[in-house]
């Protein structure tokens, strides 16, 4: 790898750090997705929520980071379209659309965005910056998935907050540390190689 290729810059995403290809886009986006489906299969049940606790969402707000928004949105709108095809890769090993989770999905593909977006001008490169950008992240798939969670159900949107978000926040400022510490140490690690 090249000092040019191997420097980080404002612009870029850790993907593009990569010789870029087609083929390796398409082996980002189809990588995010498996990865996705894979880290959705840790999953835990919450007692009074039909919504489990998963790896998902870190994976989903990873690969938007690490690939940016365009290839984020291309992978894991194929992994929501690939397991709403029937491929039981989403929490549990379940598949389909529909169901008091799809929201969530809806809202990584959003933040698989928005995170990329922001992770392109330099939201993973420090610890707080990377904080900023899995809370906001974070925020966007809770915007899409609690009120979904409340319409699927028939449940009020203060009893769909109490079983689809209150539960959660731990893991996520748990998932937000681990973040916190892998994007700015992996730009910092390569940057001295450059």
């Amino acid at each position: 790898m090249s000092t040019a290729a191997a420097a980080p810059r404002t612009g870029a995403v850790l993907a593009d750090l990569l010789p870029a290809t087609r083929t390796r886009d398409i082996a980002l986006v189809l990588g995010g997705a498996v990865l996705t489906g894979l880290a959705a299969q840790l999953s835990v049940p919450v007692p009074g929520s039909p919504v489990p606790v998963t790896g998902q969402t870190f994976a989903a707000l990873l690969v938007g980071s690490a690939l940016g928004a365009r290839r984020g949105f291309a992978s894991l709108g194929l992994y929501t379209l690939v397991g709403m095809a029937g491929v039981p890769w989403f929490a549990g090993g379940t598949s389909g659309a529909g169901g008091a989770s799809f929201g969530y999905l809806l809202g990584m593909l959003l933040a698989a965005t928005l995170v990329g977006e922001l992770a392109r001008r330099g939201g993973d490169r420090s610890v707080l910056r990377t904080a900023g950008t899995m809370v906001l992240g974070s925020a966007l798939i809770y915007a899409v998935g609690v009120p979904y969670l409340a319409v699927s159900t028939g449940m009020s949107l203060s009893a769909a907050v109490a079983a689809g978000l209150v539960p959660f926040l731990l893991g996520d400022a748990l998932k937000a540390a681990l973040a916190m510490g892998a994007l700015p140490t992996t730009w910092k690690l390569l940057g001295r190689r450059g």
